[in-house]
């Protein structure tokens, strides 16, 4: 039986080499058996493995101690890749994708760094990007958004630069809009927690797996319950309830959509295209109101940034299976032409 000293001794002696493995992603001191601690101590692998064989090693570890040989039992415990956990509402330069973004008047989330030619643009819903919603003044997009202290001149990182109308009186399709920043340099093409996005889908399907990062609910998980679902969303007393056709709706047992979190965009589990944006939910959060986002860059003319000196991101089209219904569906030429994009007022 191992003591922990022993085992802290053959940790400190392998630690920096062990770690080179990337498999490997922590190394520390611990019982053998959590249930049975006369067992004894082991040294503790955190890593992208189920057994210390799996990453080419014994059961146990051995060393020299005081001119004796110990040995020292190894547990290997199946870890993610570890992270911070950065707070989405912070300042973040340059700004990325998942972080606190918007107006003097409130926060939503940054969905996508997206891109027209060699112009980059910040995407997320119009009622995050506009004040008031729907309104074509050149509002000032702040990073973080005003409810997160976001002030300024301080904290300007663009202006509203174009939007999808909300139709009051008749139904839609997208609450999205674009906000141009001061400069290309004050944003980059990543996603929080996941880095380059490779592009976006066309299509996507029932039961499909999400995830997401979000100013308020972080990183997220959901699967899509419902395709084609007509919802009635309450934007509040100030614009009253609006009509959206063939939104999708995502659920999760945690919270996954909540006030914070509009604009953010949901990423297929599998590699990571952007598939849904997120703009509305249920009160107790675990339920996601969100349309295909190719609806939205196909409207707004925009693709996916990549880093600098490669192409825009890839329109990956989805096999609908001959017009399966539990697809979600491209939107015609026809219906494209009735989302209606208004300009930003000019300076």
């Amino acid at each position: 039986m191992a003591t922990f000293a022993e085992a802290l001794l053959i940790k400190n002696n392998i630690s920096k080499t062990t770690l080179k493995n990337p498999k490997i992603h922590g190394i520390g001191v611990g019982y053998y058996d959590p249930k049975h601690p006369k067992k004894g101590a082991a040294v503790v692998l955190y890593a992208n493995a189920v057994s210390s064989t799996a990453l080419g090693l014994g059961r146990r570890l051995s060393s020299q101690i005081k001119g004796k040989t110990v040995h020292v039992p190894i547990r290997v415990v199946k870890t993610a890749r570890i992270r911070s956990n950065a707070s989405f509402r912070d300042r973040i330069r340059p700004v990325i994708a998942g972080y606190s973004i918007g107006t003097a008047g409130g926060s939503g989330t940054a969905g996508l760094i997206v891109s027209r030619g060699s112009q980059l643009y910040i995407f997320s819903n119009n009622h995050v990007l506009t004040n008031p919603i729907n309104s074509r003044n050149r509002a000032e997009t702040l990073q973080p958004g005003g409810a997160d202290d976001g002030r300024s001149p301080r904290d300007r990182v663009g202006h509203l630069s174009e939007f999808i109308r909300l139709s009051t009186s008749g139904s839609n399709r997208v609450d999205a809009a674009l906000s141009r920043p001061v400069r290309n340099s004050i944003v980059s093409p990543q996603y929080a927690t996941i880095g380059t996005i490779p592009g976006h889908v066309t299509s996507y399907r029932v039961g499909d797996r999400f995830k997401k990062v979000g100013r308020t609910t972080g990183f997220t998980r959901g699967r899509v319950d419902s395709v084609n679902t007509d919802v009635q969303v309450d934007y509040g007393a100030d614009v009253g309830v609006l009509t959206f056709l063939n939104q999708s709706i995502i659920l999760s047992s945690t919270p996954i959509s909540l006030p914070g979190d509009s604009g953010s965009v949901w990423l297929r589990n599998s590699d990571n295209f952007a598939a849904a944006v997120n703009y509305a939910g249920t009160a107790d959060g675990k339920t996601s109101v969100s349309f295909p986002v190719d609806w939205a860059l196909s409207a707004l003319r925009v693709r996916v940034a990549r880093p600098a000196g490669q192409r825009a991101g890839r329109v990956k089209v989805v096999d609908t299976h001959k017009d399966n219904a539990a697809y979600t569906k491209r939107l015609t030429a026809k219906e494209l032409s009735r989302l209606k994009v208004s300009q930003a007022k000019s300076k």
